[in-house]
C-alpha cells in the first residue's frame, strides 16, 4: 500500500469515527431528554417591559428545550436583588405550553414562534403588593422541573415594567376611527352645502304624511308605541326620534297624538321630546302631557292596555317603532281589525314578519335608524348616514378583497383587522 493510499484510508477511518460519535451523542441526549431525571434546560433567558401595556406586566422568553414535555414544568422564581435567594415563585407553567405564538401582537405569525416559550409575570401579584410607578427592577431564575429533579438556567434576567403611552396593538382602529371621522366630516359639509342630496325612498316614512292626513280628517287620534326595551337601547333611542318628527307634524296638523310607554325613563323622555316638536311648531298651548303616559311595566298588561285603548278609541293610525318581543303579533292584529293605518319599524328581525303581514308599512332594520335623518333632512344626520353607507361599502370591499386574496393564500389582509 502507498504512502497516498494509506493517508485516504486514515482519513476515511477519522471521519467514520467522527460520525459515529457525533449521531451516538444526538442519539444519546434525545433519549436521555426523554427521561424524567435527565433534564436539559433552555440555552437563553431574557426578560423585558412588556410592550403597550400599562405598566403592569414584564415578559420572559427562552428557546424550547428538548425535555419539553406535559411531565416537565417550567418555573420561573422571582427576586428584587439580583444576589437574593430566589424563594418566591411567580409562575408554574407546563413545559409543553405557553409559546410566542399566543401573542402575535409581539411576535407577529412567524413559523418559528414555536419554538419559543412565552409568558407575562405581573410583579404585583407575586408581592401582593401595588407596584404601579415604582420603577423596580425584578429579577428571574429559570428552573426546569420533572419529579424531583431541578435544573436551573445559568442567566438572571431583569427587567423593570413601564407604562407606554400608545398602544400600537390598537393602531388599525385608530386608522379606521380616522378614515370613517374624515368620511363623516365630508358628508357633513357636503349636505351642508347641497340640502336636497339623494337619499333613497322608504316607502314607510314617505306614508307618514298619508298617515296623519287621515288621522285629521277623521278626527281620530294617533297612537304612538313603544317597545319594551329601556332608553339606553338603540331602538328606543331611534323610535325617539321618530316620535319627535311625528310630534311636530302632529303640532302642525293639529290632530292628537297618544304615546304608550312600558318604561318610566322611556316615558319622561318621550314626553320632553313631544313638548320640544309642539314648542318647535309653535303650538306650545297644544301639548298636553296626559298623552304620554304609562300604561304597564310588564309584557303581557303591557299587551292588553294598549289593546283595549286601540279598541275603545280606534286611533286612525297606529306606529310601532322599537324592540319588540311576542306582543308584536298582538298589537299589530288588533291595531289592523280597527281599521287604521299602521307603520311599524324594527331591528327585531324575528318579529319583521308578524310587522310585514299585519302593518301598511314596515320600517326593516337599518331604516329604522335611518328614519330621523330622512324625516328632517338635517344635514348633521344626513351626512353621518351618508357616511355609514360609505363605510359599509367599503367594508364589503375589503371582505371581498380578503376572500379572494386569502382564496390564493395571501392572509396578511386579515390580520390588519385583528383586534388584539
Amino acid at each position: 500500500m502507498s504512502f497516498s493510499q494509506t493517508k485516504t484510508l486514515i482519513r476515511k477511518i477519522v471521519y467514520c469515527v467522527i460520525v459515529t460519535v457525533f449521531s451516538t451523542s444526538l442519539s444519546f441526549e434525545a433519549a436521555f431528554a426523554r427521561l424524567p431525571g435527565f433534564l436539559i434546560p433552555p440555552k437563553d433567558f431574557s426578560a423585558f417591559d412588556t410592550p403597550n401595556d400599562a405598566g403592569e406586566t414584564i415578559s420572559l422568553t427562552w428557546p424550547a428545550s428538548p425535555c419539553d414535555n406535559p411531565d416537565a414544568s417550567y418555573v420561573i422564581y422571582i427576586d428584587k436583588d439580583e444576589t437574593g435567594s430566589f424563594q418566591k415563585e411567580a409562575l408554574r407553567i407546563k413545559a409543553n405550553t405557553h409559546y410566542r405564538r399566543g401573542a402575535p401582537e409581539i411576535y407577529g405569525y412567524k413559523e418559528g414562534n414555536g419554538d419559543y416559550h412565552y409568558v407575562q409575570i405581573n410583579p404585583s401579584k407575586a408581592y401582593e403588593e401595588d407596584t404601579h410607578g415604582k420603577k423596580q427592577t425584578y429579577y428571574f431564575k429559570l428552573a426546569i422541573v420533572a419529579e424531583d429533579a431541578e435544573v436551573y438556567v445559568n442567566t438572571i434576567a431583569s427587567a423593570s415594567a413601564r407604562g407606554n403611552w400608545l398602544n400600537t396593538k390598537k393602531i388599525n382602529n385608530f386608522l379606521i376611527m380616522f378614515i370613517f371621522s374624515g368620511i363623516v366630516l365630508y358628508f357633513i359639509i357636503h349636505a351642508r352645502k347641497n340640502p336636497d342630496m339623494f337619499l333613497r325612498k322608504i316607502s314607510g316614512l314617505e306614508a307618514v304624511d298619508e298617515a296623519l292626513g287621515r288621522a285629521t280628517e277623521m278626527g281620530k287620534p294617533v297612537l304612538f308605541v313603544h317597545g319594551l326595551t329601556p332608553m339606553g337601547t338603540i331602538s328606543t333611542i331611534a323610535a325617539t326620534n321618530i316620535l319627535g318628527r311625528i310630534a311636530r307634524k302632529i303640532a302642525d296638523y293639529d290632530a292628537i297624538l297618544k304615546v304608550v310607554n312600558s318604561d318610566p325613563i322611556v316615558m319622561s323622555v318621550s314626553q320632553e321630546v313631544v313638548k320640544e316638536s309642539y314648542l318647535e311648531a309653535g303650538r306650545p298651548d297644544a301639548y298636553n302631557q296626559d298623552n304620554v303616559f304609562l300604561v304597564a311595566a310588564d309584557q303581557f298588561p303591557y299587551v292588553a292596555a294598549v289593546s283595549g285603548i286601540m279598541t275603545r278609541e280606534k286611533p286612525a293610525a297606529n306606529f310601532f317603532m322599537g324592540y319588540f318581543y311576542a306582543e308584536a303579533l298582538l298589537l299589530a292584529e288588533t291595531g289592523a281589525s280597527t281599521g287604521a293605518i299602521q307603520i311599524a319599524g324594527t331591528d327585531a328581525y324575528t318579529q319583521l314578519p308578524f310587522f310585514i303581514t299585519t302593518c301598511d308599512y314596515t320600517l326593516i332594520g337599518e331604516e329604522l335608524y335611518a328614519a330621523s335623518a330622512y324625516l328632517s333632512r338635517e344635514p348633521m344626520l344626513m351626512g353621518t348616514l351618508k357616511a355609514q353607507d360609505m363605510g359599509k361599502g367599503i367594508l364589503i370591499i375589503i371582505l371581498m378583497a380578503g376572500t379572494i386574496m386569502a382564496s390564493f393564500g395571501l392572509k396578511f389582509i386579515t390580520r390588519l383587522f385583528d383586534a388584539f
